[in-house]
């Protein structure tokens, strides 16, 4: 979709989505220490968010100005700092090596952009540093709740491990997730970059 059509689901309403954190994000960095954190494809920012309420420098970045300016709202509001950047994702190079935390959330551009902006988060990860990409799973499409219902715009696990040469894979794998009483299937993967010996 275009920046115009976001911009404009943005408007219709307070929220987008939800206020709280992803169910996902919160689990797999509960045991993470505090760093810079990327948020590429942040909307509204409530991943963004939470991460700065629990001590990380975060960098949210969307090309909905819309989506931006909410995320902005929210951190005036809850009294947390984010860097907020308005780039497209098929276009936006991070700069390499540099955050401890990169994620990725339900991002459903398409081919061809698609691996290249796995593999420019993959490139942002610093020594030692976590990258966790989550998304509507293929399989979702037949067999879960909502997300897009085009299949070009989904992937498996197996996509984004292709795309992340250079980072350990820790987990990459099917995730269930209830939404509405129903089962929603996502796609996930937590990677890391290991630090070099000297």
């Amino acid at each position: 979709m275009s920046r115009e059509t976001w911009n404009t689901r943005y408007n219709e309403r307070e929220l987008l989505w939800s206020a709280e954190p992803n169910e996902f994000l919160v689990t797999e960095t509960q045991q993470l220490t505090p760093g810079r954190a990327l948020d590429i494809g942040a909307g509204e920012g409530r991943n963004a968010l939470w991460l700065a309420g629990r001590g990380w420098q975060v960098t949210a970045v969307d090309f909905s100005d819309v989506a931006i300016a909410k995320g902005r709202e929210g951190a005036r509001h809850r009294g947390v700092e984010v860097e907020w950047v308005i780039a497209d994702l098929q276009t936006y190079i991070p700069t390499e090596r540099s955050f401890d935390l990169v994620i990725e959330f339900y991002i459903h551009i398409p081919e061809p952009w698609r691996p290249q902006v796995w593999r420019r988060a993959a490139d942002a990860v610093a020594e030692g540093g976590t990258l966790l990409v989550v998304g509507h799973d293929l399989s979702n499409l037949e067999k879960g709740h909502g997300g897009p219902q085009d299949p070009a715009a989904l992937f498996t696990p197996q996509d984004v491990v292709t795309a992340i040469e250079g980072l350990d894979v820790l987990k990459a794998e099917q995730v269930i997730r209830h939404v509405d009483g129903r089962v929603a299937i996502d796609a996930l993967v937590r990677a890391r970059r290991g630090s070099s010996l000297r």
